[in-house]
């Protein structure tokens, strides 16, 4: 299992984030442009990857200010687990992980690993600029 991931402080209270992510809709504020055909709800989210792959995703798992994970619901390119960890440092601030687990083989791993680190920290930037 190939792990990628990015870790990002908010300036936010904890309960913040959580909502915010919890929320499959509030996710295309944190895609990059090459996600297009975006449609959601609150638990699931079907988009397309220019050039690449169809996805839906959905959330799987929601524990209340600390995880939320994210698995396809549809048929991936290869197995696929996302993952938002948070982590209250205090009151008015929170260390939010986005992690990416990703079943590649050597040649997936070499063509998807760069795109997919990509991914993870356009996304934690992206959060925290929405929270700025």
């Amino acid at each position: 299992m190939t792990v990628i991931q990015n870790t990002v402080e908010i300036n936010k209270p904890v309960n913040e984030v959580y909502n915010f992510l919890a929320d499959m809709n509030h996710h295309e504020q944190l895609m990059p442009e090459n996600i297009v055909n975006w449609t959601s709800t609150e638990d699931e989210a079907r988009f397309t990857i220019k050039n690449m792959a169809k996805l839906a995703l959905r959330i799987s798992e929601r524990l209340e200010n600390q995880e939320l994970v994210s698995v396809p619901v549809e048929e991936a390119p290869f197995p696929l687990t996302l993952r938002w960890k948070l982590e209250a440092n205090s009151d008015n601030s929170t260390k939010a992980t986005f992690v990416i687990e990703a079943g590649l083989n050597m040649m997936m791993k070499m063509m998807a690993s760069g795109p997919l680190q990509k991914l993870v920290d356009f996304q934690v930037s992206r959060l925290k600029e929405i929270f700025g």
